[in-house]
């Protein structure tokens, strides 16, 4: 009763109706008759409907206003989000629905809560949610809010791939993908022109080379340009040629037959020094053959009036020849370019270089520098390895390198190898499989696709040589 008191008289104050002290037995009389409390009633009744639709209306008002965000997507790539109705307050929300997600390829799962599929279009897209709260009527009109999700360019797509030059004096082609056999074995060797080139337009800087000699000796050659010399395309180029070139001249193929008795001497365990003479004969060859790249990119230079530093390039080579005691491996190298070759069952693996990187190297070092060849350390750039036999012989640039083994100290994990050839057999983000058999017809291909792998920040030239 105090209540509905209280209520009738401010509404008389409102309407400037005082109820002096002498009429308030009166007032009393007035509250107490039946049709007078029904209008009160009513009255009450209407206050809270009026109040909890207010409460009704700010709330659909703070959910509008309400800030939502979820994970970003990307173009081309699965994409799942929760729509997380206990972390938004939503258990209020009785009945909703999403639309606009379908036209690009999303959609809403009830039971799960959760966005899925693979996004179609870039920019921050805007999609409906349409809900109602428990405190509406049914009839009412549903209420609708606008998410906005933000889908991500590809990446990829963002990349240009401009032709370069072919009327320059020293253009080259910028992807080169070869299969072929080579000793007793086969090649399949990819060098490819790094995004960032491809999207200016500018060249390959690495480079590649093979060939079977006639000693019965096959080699393989790699080398990375660095990008920062202006003419490093053709120092790779001319460093390959002229490794391949020195162990073709008659001079050079006859001293190699001198590796075929001492490889006798020292498998047959003669008791001689065969190690010392074998290291000597490495040092002897494959020595040669890097300092008359190292001159020939030398004589370059000053016939085209440029300096030897312009011509900078990586240089990585591997001499391989099969015996009755198994294969003899001979390696050269300077720079950032590992040279590994792994054991039949693919438990063990042998680095047949170092690298120019960290403390020992002091960083990256290219066959143009003088200093190479005058370093105590240049004994240490050979290497020599006789192999019951072995399932692969990998050469690369650090387009390959960095992205798919990060770090030299990863190099000797045979594990990281392990995983590399996973990585080739299909076990990556892409998928793409290369069927390393020499009777894949589609191997070619199979390697060009795989070459173009994405790696966030690695988009440098490529080259990959694998023997097997």
């Amino acid at each position: 009763m105090s209540d509905a008191k209280q209520l009738v008289n401010q509404l008389f104050k409102n309407s400037n109706i005082n109820v002096p002290a002498n009429r308030m037995p009166l007032f009393d009389k007035f509250l107490q008759d039946k049709q007078n409390q029904a209008i009160i009633n009513q009255i009450i009744q209407n206050q809270n409907q009026l109040m909890a639709k207010w409460q009704t209306e700010e709330r659909i008002a703070d959910i509008l206003q309400q800030s939502v965000r979820i994970a970003n997507a990307t173009v081309g790539k699965p994409y799942e989000a929760k729509l997380d109705f206990e972390k938004y307050g939503w258990q209020d929300i009785v009945s909703y629905q999403l639309e606009g997600l379908e036209p690009i390829g999303l959609q809403y799962n009830e039971n799960t809560g959760l966005i899925t599929g693979v996004p179609t279009q870039s920019g921050d897209i805007n999609f409906t949610f349409k809900f109602k709260l428990k405190e509406q009527p049914e009839d009412a009109p549903a209420n609708e809010k606008q998410i906005t999700l933000i889908i991500n360019p590809d990446p990829k797509t963002l990349w240009k791939n401009l032709e370069s030059d072919k009327n320059d004096s020293h253009w080259k082609e910028d992807n080169v993908t070869v299969f072929a056999p080579i000793g007793d074995r086969h090649i399949l060797v990819s060098s490819k022109r790094g995004r960032s080139h491809a999207n200016i337009g500018s060249f390959r800087e690495d480079d590649f080379a093979f060939h079977d000699l006639p000693n019965g000796w096959s080699m393989v050659v790699v080398a990375d340009g660095a990008g920062s010399a202006k003419l490093s395309r053709k120092g790779s180029a001319l460093a390959c040629a002229a490794v391949v070139n020195y162990f073709q001249e008659a001079t050079a193929v006859e001293s190699m037959f001198a590796f075929d008795e001492l490889v006798q001497q020292h498998t047959g365990k003669t008791g001689e020094d065969t190690q010392q003479k074998l290291n000597h004969l490495v040092y002897n060859n494959l020595g040669k053959a890097a300092f008359q790249a190292h001159k020939q990119l030398e004589a370059f230079a000053t016939s085209e009036g440029i300096t030897l530093k312009d011509l900078s390039s990586t240089l990585i080579f591997t001499l391989f020849k099969k015996y009755d005691a198994g294969y003899l491996l001979l390696s050269f190298g300077v720079g950032d370019c590992p040279i590994a070759v792994l054991n039949k069952d693919i438990t063990e693996v042998t680095l047949m270089n170092w690298l120019d990187v960290g403390e020992f190297g002091g960083g990256t070092r290219f066959i143009t520098m003088p200093e190479i060849f005058q370093s105590d350390k240049f004994s240490t750039r050979f290497g020599f390895k006789l192999l019951n036999d072995f399932s692969y012989l990998f050469m690369m640039s650090d387009g390959i390198y960095d992205p798919k083994f990060v770090v030299e100290a990863n190099l000797p994990n045979i594990t990281k190898w392990q995983e590399f050839l996973a990585d080739l057999n299909g076990q990556n983000a892409d998928g793409i499989k290369v069927e390393l058999r020499t009777d894949n017809e589609e191997i070619k291909a199979q390697f060009s696709q795989w070459m173009d792998f994405w790696s966030p920040g690695n988009h440098d030239d490529r080259t990959l040589a694998i023997v097997f």
